[in-house]
């Protein structure tokens, strides 16, 4: 069971690295991304080890996948949105986008 929380932990100590020094835009969606999947190895592996009936873990797991499905969309499409109107796809854009 540690060596799966040691790898949760590091997934989620690298993708928050990547959040917090990343500029482009697609870095940070990935390193998003790699938090989550962390989120995911732990809701499995608490759910195999601790609470051995059922099925919770894995549910949680693939509510967590469709909200990083949807999540990666609306955020690919801010992306696109931010490229076409400033040939760009730094976080230096985003704050342009107020109305």
């Amino acid at each position: 069971m540690f060596y799966y929380l040691a790898l949760a932990a590091l997934l989620f100590s690298i993708g928050l690295y990547g959040v917090l020094t990343r500029r482009n835009i697609i870095g940070i969606l990935m390193s998003l991304e790699l938090m989550f999947n962390a989120a995911n190895i732990n809701f499995v592996t608490f759910n195999k080890f601790v609470i051995t009936d059922g099925m919770t873990g894995q549910v949680f797991a693939l509510f967590v996948i469709a909200v990083a499905a949807a999540e990666a969309v609306v955020g690919l499409a801010i992306v696109l949105l931010v490229y076409r109107n400033w040939q760009g796809i730094k976080t230096d854009y985003i704050n342009v986008m107020k109305w």
